[in-house]
C-alpha cells in the first residue's frame, strides 16, 4: 500500500480529512486499516502455529506499550503514513495523546512483549497468554510531591488493536462461583515477514447475559452483584494484597488466566488429537515467573478429568512446562495459604497435595537426603503452598534470566534442587526488541547506523551494529552521534516541559534512572548522592562540576509506604535544589509523572548516563541497562544483573562500575554495621540525616523517619540498611563524579557511549528467544 492508497483508506474510515480529525479518531482508522491489512497473513500464521509444534507464553503481565507507531514500523509503513498525513499538516507525534496499554508493572512484562516481538520477527511459533485488564497499572501524578493513583482506563477512545472472539470464551469454576473468559486478541506483527503471532488476552464476564426486564427488583439486584463479582476479576493489574480480599482476588485472577488459557489449548489440541500422549509434542508452555504456575495442577487435574491417571498427568506436566525465575530474593518467591487455596480451589489443592506427595516419595527414596533438605523443598509446607517449588519439580526446565542470576540460583538460593536437578537448569539472559528500542525510539541513531553499514540489517541482526566498532576514532562520525544525542536531549527537553511544566538545558549531562521504584533498585542511593554533591558543592569540597540533570521515573506500588516515601524524599530534593542559588545552575532534579514505555522511549535515546545501582546479587537481570546502552549511554552501575554482561561486551574502560560485589557482601554483611558506618563517616552522616533534620520535609507523615530508621536499626522483617546503601555510598559518589567529569571531554566520552552502543548485540531478544526456541521449547520456524 503506498501513501496515496493509505490516504485514501484514512479519509474514507473518518469521513473527513486527517487535519479535521482528532488524535483519537485517527489512530483509530489507522489501526482499522492496518487491521484489515493483515488479516490475511494472520490467518495463515494462526495455522501454521497449529499445524506443528508451538509455544506458548504464559504471564501475569504484558507490558506492551503503545501499539500503532511500532506495528508500522515492524509493516514498513511508518514513512508511507506520515508522507499520507504529511500535506494536512498532521504527524503521527499526534498518537502520543493515545494511552499505552500499560499491561504490566515492570520488566517482567516488557520482557514477555519484547519476547513475542522477536519471535513474531524470527518466524517462530510463540503465542501468548495474559489478562486483558479492564485498567492498566495506574495513572500517577503527584501532589506536593507525594504519589497519587488514578484509574488508567487504556481503552476509553476504543481499542483498534484488538478482536473478541466470543466463539472461544470459556467457563472458569471457582468454589462458589463460575464466570466467562471471553478471549481478546492482538496482533504480534513481524519485521521484515509476514508472519503474525497472537497475544490472547482474558476478559472476565459474568456467565449470563440477564434480560432485566423479565426480572424483578430482586433478581435485578442479585445479577448486578454478579456482574461486578467476575468483572472484578480481570478490572486491575495486581490489586493490594495486604488483605484477605485483595490475596484472594489475586489468587482468582492467577487461576483465571491460567485456566482458561489450558483450555483453550487443550481444545485446539483435541481438534487434530483423539489423545494426550502426545501433547508434550505438540506444545510447550514458559511459565513467567511463579503467577502462572497454578497451571500446574490445573493441567494434571484437566488429563485427570478426561481418564488420564495421575502419575501419567504428571509426567505430561513435567514435559509441557517450562518456569523462568526472575528473582533470588526469598521473600519475593511467590506462596500461598493453603486454606485459602483449599477454599477457592478445591480440586486444584486436591491435585497439589498429589504433587507434593509424589515429591517427597522421590526425595525419601534417596538415601544422602536428609529429612531437613527433604522438608525445607516441600511444595506443601509450613501452611503454605510454595510456588516456585511446585514450578522447578514439575517442569523440565528452570532458567535464570542472566548469567550472575543463574549462577546464584544454581548455588545458593536454589542449591538443594540444582543438586536434585542439575540438568534442569539454565540460563537465558534476557534482551530488548531493536525494533522499538532502537528503530522506533531513536530514528536519527538508528538512521545513522543504517547509513553506515550500507542497510538496515541490524533490525533484524542486531550484532551487526558491532562492525561500527571502527568509526570510534572517526572524528566526524563522532560528532555526528553527538550532534544526534544532542537532539534526543532537545525533544526530551521539550517533552518534559510540555508534561511536568519542568525546564531543563539540553546541554547539561543527562544522568537517568528509570525503573520500577523499589527498594533494592536503590532510588535512595541515587538521592544520597545528589544531596552529597549538593552539598559538595556549597561548602567548595567539589568544584568544576559539569552541569547535570538527575532524571527519574518510576511507579510505586500504592501500598509500598517505603518507596513511596521514597518518591517525597527525591522531589523535596528538586524543590531544594531549584530554590537555592547557589547551586540550581548545576543541579537539576526532575521525577517524571506516569512514567510508561511511550515516555522510557524519549528517555532512554537522550541519556548520557544510564543508573543501573541495584546492590549486587539482588536485580535478576534488567532490561532497561540494555535499552539504555543500545542508545549511547554509559552504565553507571554495580556488577549486578546483566550489568556484569555489559561490561564484558562494552569494556570497563567505556562504563563506571562502583560498589560492593556478590562475593564481597557475602563475607561483609554479617559483620555490617551501618550505625558504626553513620557514625564515623561525617558526609555519609550529613547526607543521611537529612531524613529527620529538617532539610527536607515529608509534610509530617513520619516516612522520612521511618526511612532513616529502617536505615541505621532496621525494620519489619530486614536487618539494618539490608540493601547496603550506606555502604556502597562512597564508592558510587566517586564513580558517578569521575562519569560527569568525564563528560567535558565530549570527544572521549561520544567514544565510549558509541562503543557501548556497538557492542549492544548480544542483548537482542531475537537472541534470547532463538536460545529458548533452541535449547527449550524445541520449537523451529514456520514456513
Amino acid at each position: 500500500m503506498d501513501h496515496k492508497e493509505f490516504e485514501q483508506a484514512l479519509c474514507k474510515k473518518l469521513g473527513t480529512t486527517p487535519d479535521k480529525a482528532t488524535p483519537q479518531a485517527l489512530h483509530s482508522a489507522i489501526g482499522d486499516t492496518v487491521m484489515e491489512t493483515i488479516a490475511p497473513d494472520w490467518r495463515a500464521s494462526r495455522q501454521a502455529h497449529l499445524s506443528g509444534r508451538r509455544a506458548c507464553y504464559f504471564s501475569m503481565e504484558f507490558l506492551v506499550g503503545r501499539a500503532v507507531q511500532n506495528n508500522l514500523l515492524c509493516l514498513d509503513l511508518y514513512d508511507t503514513v506520515e508522507e499520507a498525513l504529511r500535506p494536512y499538516g498532521v504527524s503521527l507525534s499526534a498518537m502520543d495523546e493515545i494511552p499505552d496499554a500499560a499491561l504490566g508493572n515492570g520488566g517482567l512484562g516488557r520482557l514477555a512483549a519484547c519476547f513475542l516481538d522477536s519471535a513474531s520477527t524470527l518466524n517462530l511459533p510463540l503465542d501468548g497468554y495474559g489478562i486483558r485488564y479492564r485498567y492498566g497499572l495506574f495513572e500517577q501524578h503527584f501532589e506536593d510531591g507525594f504519589q497519587k493513583e488514578t484509574a488508567d482506563d487504556w481503552t476509553r477512545w476504543g481499542d483498534p488493536w484488538s478482536v473478541r472472539c466470543e466463539a472461544d470464551a470459556v467457563e472458569i469454576r471457582y468454589a462458589g462461583q463460575t464466570v466467562r473468559a471471553v478471549p481478546y486478541d492482538m496482533p504480534i506483527i513481524g519485521c521484515k515477514t509476514r508472519h503474525i503471532s497472537t497475544l490472547r488476552l482474558w476478559q472476565a464476564e459474568p456467565v449470563h447475559t440477564f434480560d432485566f426486564q423479565l426480572f424483578n427488583q430482586q433478581h435485578y439486584l442479585e445479577a448486578s452483584a454478579e456482574s461486578i463479582a467476575a468483572e472484578d476479576i480481570s478490572r486491575v493489574l495486581y490489586p493490594n494484597d495486604d488483605t484477605r480480599e485483595g490475596k484472594l482476588l489475586r489468587l482468582k485472577q492467577e487461576y483465571f488466566f491460567s485456566a482458561a488459557s489450558l483450555a483453550d489449548i487443550l481444545r485446539k489440541y483435541r481438534a487434530s488429537h483423539d489423545k494426550y500422549d502426545d501433547l508434550a509434542q505438540a506444545v510447550s508452555i514458559q511459565l513467567n515467573d511463579t503467577h502462572p504456575v497454578i497451571s500446574i495442577p490445573e493441567l494434571i487435574r484437566l488429563l485427570m478429568q478426561d481418564g488420564v491417571a495421575f502419575d501419567k498427568a504428571l509426567s505430561i506436566a513435567k514435559q509441557v512446562f517450562h518456569y523462568t525465575n526472575h528473582t533470588i530474593m526469598a521473600e519475593a518467591l511467590e506462596k500461598w495459604d493453603c486454606g485459602l487455596v483449599e477454599e477457592l480451589l478445591p480440586e486444584v489443592y486436591g491435585v497439589i497435595l498429589q504433587i507434593h506427595e509424589a515429591l517427597m516419595a522421590e526425595l525419601y527414596a534417596k538415601p544422602d537426603w536428609t529429612a531437613e533438605q527433604i522438608t525445607a523443598m516441600g511444595i506443601v509446607r509450613d501452611g503454605c503452598v510454595h510456588m516456585a517449588h511446585m514450578a522447578i519439580y514439575a517442569s523440565a526446565h528452570t532458567n535464570g534470566v542472566a548469567k550472575i542470576h543463574t549462577e546464584i540460583l544454581k548455588h545458593t538460593a536454589l542449591k538443594d534442587w540444582y543438586r536434585l536437578y542439575p540438568e534442569r537448569f539454565q540460563n537465558k539472559t534476557n534482551g530488548i526488541t531493536q525494533r522499538r528500542w532502537f528503530a522506533l525510539c531513536n530514528r536519527e541513531l538508528s538512521g545513522l547506523a543504517t547509513e553506515l553499514l550500507g542497510s538496515d540489517r541490524w533490525i533484524t541482526q542486531l550484532d551487526a551494529l558491532e562492525e561500527l566498532v571502527p568509526y570510534a576514532r572517526d572524528l566526524q562520525v563522532l560528532q555526528r552521534f553527538t550532534a544526534i544525542k544532542q537532539e534526543k536531549k532537545r525533544q526530551l527537553a521539550a517533552y518534559v516541559l510540555a508534561q511536568e511544566g519542568v525546564r531543563i538545558d539540553p546541554d547539561t549531562v543527562f544522568d537517568i534512572q528509570i525503573k520500577r521504584l523499589h527498594e533494592y533498585k536503590r532510588q535512595l542511593l541515587n538521592a544520597f548522592s545528589i544531596l552529597w554533591i549538593y552539598f559538595g558543592i556549597k561548602d567548595g569540597s567539589i568544584q568544576n562540576f559539569a552541569p547535570t540533570t538527575f532524571l527519574f521515573g518510576a511507579k510505586s506500588a500504592p501500598g509500598y509506604r517505603r518507596a513511596k516515601g521514597i518518591i517525597k524524599y527525591i522531589n523535596e530534593i528538586a524543590r531544594l535544589v531549584d530554590g537555592d542559588p547557589q547551586v540550581r545552575d548545576l543541579i537539576r532534579v526532575v521525577f517524571v509523572h506516569n512514567y510508561n514505555v511511550s515516555y522510557a522511549e524519549k528517555l532512554v535515546a537522550a541519556a548520557d548516563i544510564s543508573e543501573q545501582i541495584s546492590t549486587a546479587g539482588t536485580e535478576a537481570s534488567g532490561t532497561g541497562n540494555m535499552k539504555l546502552m543500545l542508545n549511547g549511554a554509559v552504565t553507571l552501575g554495580t556488577l549486578d544483573g546483566a550489568n556484569i554482561e555489559i561490561v564484558e561486551e562494552a569494556g570497563g574502560e567505556n562504563n563506571y562500575i562502583f560498589g560492593a560485589r556478590v562475593e564481597e557482601l557475602e563475607k561483609i554483611m554479617p559483620d555490617y554495621s551501618s550505625r558504626r558506618l553513620f557514625a564515623d563517616n561525617e558526609k555519609i552522616r550529613r547526607v543521611v540525616s537529612t531524613l529527620i533534620d529538617g532539610t527536607v520535609s515529608d509534610g509530617g507523615t513520619g516516612d522520612f523517619r521511618e526511612l532513616y530508621y529502617s536505615l541505621l536499626d532496621g525494620a519489619s522483617w530486614h536487618r539494618p540498611d539490608h540493601y547496603y546503601l550506606l555502604g556502597d555510598l562512597e564508592s558510587y559518589v566517586e564513580a558517578k563524579l569521575r562519569a560527569i567529569s568525564d563528560y567535558r571531554d565530549r570527544a572521549e566520552f561520544a567514544k565510549k557511549q558509541w562503543l557501548n552502543m556497538c557492542h549492544a548485540g548480544k542483548f537482542s531478544s531475537d537472541r534470547t528467544i532463538r536460545d529458548y526456541a533452541a535449547d527449550i521449547w524445541n520449537i523451529t520456524p514456520v514456513q
